[in-house]
C-alpha cells in the first residue's frame, strides 16, 4: 500500500524507491543497522551473533542469529530484493543446521560477536540475564527454531511455500521493508505480511493458553517431592536441591569421586559442583571456590550452592559444593546419578503426594 503526503490544499504520494537504486546492500546497510535494533523486524528478540556458519561448509551463514524469551533460537535471513529470492529455503536449511545448538554453544557464538564488535559484558550472563535464568535450564534450551524472512517485497511462490510450512507448525515469519523518498530522506515502511495481524492475533490466544497450561505444569514441578534411600536411611518429601544434596552425598560416601559424576551427567556437566583445595568451613571455602574460580575465568555465585557446613562435602583433599539449581532438571540429574552408579540400596522415587 502506497504512502502519501498530506498537505494543506493536497495529498502527495510518496516515492516509492528499490533498495539497489538507492545503493543500500543487504549486509553493508539492511544487516548493519538491524542488529542493533533487532525490535523492528524481531520484537522481544536477543542477538547471539552475526554471520553465523558453525558449519563444514562455511560459506553459509546466518544473516543473524537471535533468541526469543521462550529461549527459541530464531533465524533472520536478509534480502534486499522485490521477490525474496529464495529465502525460505536457505532459511529452512540454516534452522536444520542451528537446532542442535547447545547453550554453551550460543555463550561462544555471543562471545565471539562482542569480541569482533568491541562490546563490553560477559556472553554467559547477558544471555542468562536476557531468559530470566540463574543457571541455564538445557531442556528449554533452544527446544524450538523460528525463522524471519526480511525483504523488499515476497514472490506469491515464496509466500505459498511460507504459508503451506505455517500449516505443519513452522514458526515461520515474512516481514516486508519498503524504501521510500520524501523531501529527500529515506524512510522505511515495515508490515509483517504472514501471519496477518488477524491470525496472529488468534495464534497470540493460544499460546497464551499454552502459556497458562505450561504454568500449571511448572507449578506442579516447582512443589513435586521426592523420596531418597541411601543404605538403610529413607527420607520421604525432599525438595528437588535436597534429593540431589542426599543422593550425591551418598554416593561420595561409596567413593564415587564428585568429578565422576559430573562426567556422568552430561545435562548439567560442569554446574553441578563448585570445589576448592582442603578441608574447608562455609566461610573459607567460599572465599577459596572464589578465588578458584577467577583463576580459571569461571563465575561463581553463592546463591547457587548449598554452601552450609552441614552441606558441604569433603572428598580427598577437596571441599565441594553441590549447586541448589537443578530445577527443571531434577529427575534428568538423579536418573543420570543413580543409573551410572548402580548402587541397589541407593534409589530415588517421585513422593506419592507433593505438600
Amino acid at each position: 500500500m502506497p504512502l502519501y503526503h498530506l498537505k494543506e490544499d493536497d495529498i502527495e504520494a510518496v516515492r516509492r524507491e528499490t533498495f539497489s537504486t538507492l545503493g543500500v546492500g543487504e549486509r553493508t546497510h539492511l544487516q548493519r543497522l538491524l542488529r542493533s535494533r533487532l525490535e523492528i523486524v524481531a520484537p522481544e528478540c536477543f542477538l547471539i551473533a552475526e554471520e553465523f556458519g558453525d558449519w563444514d561448509k562455511a560459506w553459509r551463514r546466518i544473516d543473524l542469529l537471535a533468541i526469543d524469551k521462550n529461549a527459541r533460537l530464531v533465524v533472520i535471513e536478509l534480502k534486499r530484493t522485490e521477490d525474496g529470492g529464495h529465502a525460505e529455503l536457505q532459511a529452512i536449511r540454516y534452522a536444520a543446521m542451528v537446532s542442535t545448538m547447545t547453550f554453551d554453544q550460543a555463550v561462544e557464538a555471543h562471545r565471539r560477536y562482542l569480541a569482533a564488535n568491541g562490546l563490553a559484558g560477559e556472553a554467559r550472563e547477558r544471555l542468562l540475564s536476557f531468559l530470566g535464568w540463574i543457571e541455564p535450564q538445557v531442556d528449554e534450551f533452544a527446544a524450538d527454531v523460528r525463522i524471519v524472512l526480511v525483504s523488499a517485497d515476497f514472490s506469491k511462490e515464496l509466500t505459498t511455500a511460507v504459508l503451506w510450512l505455517r500449516d505443519r507448525k513452522i514458526d515461520i515469519t515474512c516481514v516486508r521493508l519498503r524504501p521510500y523518498v520524501f523531501e529527500g530522506n529515506t524512510l522505511l515502511d515495515v508490515e509483517v505480511l504472514i501471519p496477518l495481524p488477524e491470525t496472529a492475533e488468534y495464534q497470540v490466544k493460544l499460546r497464551e493458553r499454552e502459556e497458562v497450561r505450561r504454568e500449571a505444569a511448572a507449578s506442579a514441578a516447582r512443589t513435586q517431592k521426592y523420596d531418597v534411600a541411601a543404605g538403610d536411611s529413607v527420607e520421604e518429601q525432599l525438595n528437588k536441591r535436597q534429593a540431589v544434596h542426599r543422593i550425591v552425598r551418598a554416593l561420595v560416601k561409596r567413593g564415587i569421586r564428585p568429578e565422576q559424576m559430573m562426567e556422568a551427567v552430561p545435562s548439567y556437566n560442569r554446574y553441578l559442583f563448585v570445589s576448592a583445595a582442603g578441608t574447608l568451613k562455609s566461610e573459607e571455602f567460599t572465599e577459596a571456590a572464589r578465588a578458584e574460580c577467577d583463576r580459571d575465568h569461571r563465575s561463581f555465585d553463592p546463591r547457587r550452592f548449598a554452601l552450609r557446613d552441614d552441606e558441604l562435602i569433603h572428598f580427598g583433599e577437596r571441599t565441594y559444593a553441590v549447586t541448589n539449581q537443578v530445577g527443571a532438571n531434577t529427575e534428568t540429574v538423579l536418573e543420570q546419578l543413580t543409573s551410572s552408579f548402580p548402587f541397589p540400596d541407593i534409589r530415588w522415587q517421585r513422593s506419592a503426594t507433593a505438600s
